[in-house]
């Protein structure tokens, strides 16, 4: 839970810097300014859509995998609510950064918990696996179909969407070896 909690925090930043978000986090912006709903209940229905996709790969869910689906859009968005205004480019800047390190941290936290992957996560391994094909390929095509819809939306898509493609791979690496999770 704690993760999770962190984790809220670390997307809590990157979208309040307001220079780009992650791609999946595109989405749910995306969504939230087409239907009015907050920031973190479009991220808790994009889960949800997520887990239901789960079906037919027969991915089988942890706890954590529901707690994640559930509870970060909503942490994120409590966090949202008490981050201070940010007045200048390096502030933005900085606030991102720190929270694209937060997201690692916590991915690590809460992986380190065995009780089950993120819903993307889950998706991503699972079609991978049923279509044979390798996971970096799903990932990128997952990532960029859901970059595009987002952007369409209204999602913004600025170089923190960059930086954060370019550097979460090698902080969450980072971050799983720091929890003791081996590579695979």
């Amino acid at each position: 839970m704690a993760g999770l909690f962190v984790y809220g925090l670390g997307v809590a930043l990157t979208v309040h810097a307001g220079i780009g978000i992650a791609p999946w986090d595109v989405l749910a912006q995306g969504i939230s300014i087409q239907t009015g709903l907050s920031f973190g209940v479009a991220t808790v229905a994009v889960s949800i859509l997520v887990l239901i996709c789960w079906i037919p790969l027969k991915v089988k869910p942890g706890f954590a995998t529901v707690a994640n689906a559930l509870l970060v859009g909503l942490f994120a968005d409590f966090w949202l609510m008490i981050l201070p205004d940010l007045t200048a480019y390096w502030q933005q800047l900085a606030v991102f950064m720190l929270g694209v390190v937060v997201v690692a941290i916590a991915t690590g936290l809460y992986i380190s918990s065995r009780l089950g992957s993120g819903p993307r996560d889950g998706l991503m391994q699972g079609t991978a696996n049923t279509l044979d094909k390798p996971f970096w390929i799903v990932r990128t095509a997952f990532e960029g179909s859901v970059l595009t819809i987002g952007w369409l939306m209204g999602g913004q898509v600025r170089e923190g969407t960059l930086i954060f493609a370019v550097t979460i791979g090698y902080l969450v690496q980072i971050s799983l070896k720091a929890f003791k999770i081996p590579k695979g």
